[in-house]
C-alpha cells in the first residue's frame, strides 16, 4: 500500500468515525447516564464487532448482502427498529439511576451485534474492502495492515464521545432544588440523544441505497 493510499484511508477513518452516529450516540448517552466505567463495555464492544463485520466483508459476504435485497432490508429495518426502541427508553427519563438500571442497558454483546444492524458499520467496511482490499495482488497483507488501524479508530473515536459525556455527567443531574437534583439538564440532554437516533433511524431509511453500491 502506497503512502497517498493509506492516507486516503486515514482521511476516510477519521471523517466516519468522528462524525456522530450510533454508535458514538449511545456512548456519549451510557457515559453522561452511568458513567464511562459503564460506557466501557460497549465503546470496547464497538471495535470487535465491526471488526468480525470488515472480517466478513473482506471475505465476500458483503458481496452476498450488496446483492440479496431481503438481506439489505433485513439489516436496514432491524438497525431502525433497535435505535428507535433506544430512543423510546432515553426519551422521558431524567434520572441517572433509572437509565443505568432499566432504561439504557446496552451491555457488550449487544454493542457487538449492533455492528451488524448498523448501516454505517456497513458503507464503510464495504468502502475500504471496495477501495483498498478486493482484487489488490496483496489483499491479505493490505487487509492485516488495515484491520488494527480502523480497530484504533473505532475505539477511540467513542472513547472520546464517552469522556465528554462522563464529564457532563453530574452537571446534567441538576439543577438542584431543595438540596435534590432534578434532573431536568438531563431530561434534556437524554431528549436529544434520542433525536439524534430517530435522525441517524430515518438516515439509515433514507440512505440504505449505499449498500447497493458497495459505496460507514
Amino acid at each position: 500500500m502506497t503512502a497517498s493510499e493509506f492516507s486516503a484511508l486515514l482521511v476516510l477513518a477519521t471523517a466516519t468515525s468522528f462524525t456522530p452516529g450510533p454508535n458514538t450516540t449511545l456512548s456519549t448517552a451510557l457515559a453522561a447516564n452511568g458513567g464511562l466505567p459503564r460506557a466501557l463495555r460497549f465503546i470496547a464492544a464497538v471495535p470487535v464487532g465491526w471488526g468480525l463485520l470488515f472480517t466478513l466483508c473482506a471475505a465476500g459476504v458483503g458481496s452476498l448482502v450488496v446483492a440479496v435485497p431481503a438481506l439489505r432490508w433485513a439489516i436496514l429495518l432491524g438497525g431502525t427498529g433497535y435505535l428507535l426502541w433506544l430512543a423510546r427508553r432515553l426519551w422521558g427519563s431524567r434520572s441517572l439511576s433509572s437509565v443505568d438500571s432499566s432504561r439504557l442497558n446496552v451491555g457488550f454483546w449487544q454493542g457487538v451485534g449492533l455492528q451488524f444492524l448498523n448501516i454505517k458499520a456497513w458503507m464503510l467496511a464495504l468502502s475500504i474492502v471496495a477501495g483498498w482490499i478486493a482484487g489488490q495482488p496483496d489483499a491479505q497483507q493490505r487487509f492485516v495492515a488495515v484491520l488494527p488501524v480502523l480497530l484504533a479508530f473505532a475505539f477511540f473515536s467513542n472513547l472520546s464521545y464517552a469522556l465528554v459525556g462522563s464529564l457532563l455527567r453530574h452537571w446534567l443531574a441538576g439543577p438542584v432544588v431543595n438540596g435534590q437534583p432534578t434532573g431536568a439538564r438531563l431530561l434534556v440532554f437524554n431528549r436529544l440523544m434520542a433525536l439524534a437516533l430517530l435522525l441517524t433511524a430515518a438516515w439509515m431509511l433514507l440512505g440504505g441505497d449505499g449498500l447497493s453500491g458497495g459505496a460507514a
